[in-house]
């Protein structure tokens, strides 16, 4: 006779993934307001939608993922700063409209349920949902044995904001305006299967090594955490603003998201002796053999946000970035020409 099969003989856990949501529910419930309808449990997740302070309330959303991130913390065995990575990416995402952001869904796709991973990402999300207001409302945890292997996990999450129309961006980009840069981490989301390729396939790189000329291993440097820029630049959303588009620097790095929040007729130049990119970037070039504009292409570079500002308002800018712990400096300008942007 043959064995009774089980759902836990065939590879997935009920019990595992029931004793990890336990171990989560105390700080996803944490960044949950007045606004969330409703407790954790339910088919679906429900949200106040009334927002009286807004004359036309438009709902702003994005999807992303970590990508192949989640191999560099295999890697390393360390998964804590995932789920960071994940929510900061779509609010920067959103915020480029000028939404705030009001709630976000995760899904956690794994081979085999490890309670202690699924935990730390989890609760990396939630963090970061609590430090911009944002409810971490609903998600999906998928243990799919042969759909992934070995201990891989897939990161993915989706977040509603709102913004007033009127408020919305990209605003009125003109010649003249100058360009600010936000200094990112490193490479935040994007980039990693080069990176990958370069420094361990190609390079015979350990994550244990060290970054040449630092103290950093190339785990910590790659790991780093997406950098969120909300709180920074909140203050700067509302009427008359000086602050005209802003580009999260994301897959397409400087050559195709800058173009998307550019108005007809103008262009961008961007100087790059204006700042030093991270270590890290110049290690993957020299193991790749990259040339510069694949790199510019690929990666931030160093740059996780650009401000398209008026340039009357560049210091008061610079200042409240600064006081708000953000890295920032002048990188360029926009000129008259075609959509695009150029290098010097």
């Amino acid at each position: 006779m043959a064995e009774e099969l089980t759902y836990a003989s065939a590879g997935v856990n009920i019990d595992e993934a029931q004793r990890a949501l336990r171990g989560v529910v105390g700080n996803i419930r944490a960044t949950q307001g007045e606004r969330v309808v409703g407790g954790i449990g339910g088919f679906g997740a429900l949200f106040k939608g009334l927002f009286p302070e807004m004359e036309n309330p438009l709902l702003v959303s994005s999807i992303d993922g970590v990508g192949t991130k989640t191999k560099v913390a295999a890697m390393a065995g360390d998964y804590s700063n995932l789920g960071r990575d994940i929510v900061n990416h779509c609010v920067n995402d959103i915020l480029c409209q000028g939404a705030h952001p009001l709630f976000f869904l995760d899904y956690y796709g794994c081979s085999q349920l490890s309670a202690d991973t699924f935990e730390s990402v989890v609760n990396g999300m939630a963090a970061s949902c609590s430090d911009i207001g944002c409810a971490l409302i609903g998600g999906e945890t998928a243990e799919m044995p042969g759909v992934y292997h070995d201990e891989e996990v897939d990161i993915v999450g989706t977040i509603v904001g709102v913004v007033d129309d009127a408020l919305k961006f990209p605003r009125q980009v003109s010649a003249g305006d100058a360009i600010i840069g936000l200094a990112s981490n490193g490479l935040h989301t994007n980039g990693f299967s080069l990176a990958r390729r370069a420094l361990f396939e190609v390079g015979g790189l350990s994550v244990r090594d060290l970054v040449p000329g630092t103290e950093q291993t190339i785990a910590d440097a790659l790991l780093a955490p997406h950098r969120c820029y909300y709180n920074a630049i909140k203050p700067w959303l509302g009427e008359n603003s000086p602050l005209h588009a802003m580009a999260h620097l994301t897959g397409g790095g400087f050559f195709d998201n800058i173009p998307r929040v550019l108005s007809a007729n103008t262009r961008v130049m961007v100087e790059k002796r204006s700042w030093t990119p991270l270590p890290i970037f110049d290690l993957i070039q020299q193991m790749g053999n990259i040339g510069e504009t694949e790199m510019y292409r690929t990666f931030n570079m160093g740059i996780g946000m650009v401000l398209v500002v008026d340039r009357f308002y560049v210091d008061q800018i610079l200042t409240h970035m600064t006081e708000n712990g953000e890295n920032a400096a002048v990188i360029g300008e926009v000129l008259a020409g075609s959509t695009d942007v150029q290098l010097a």
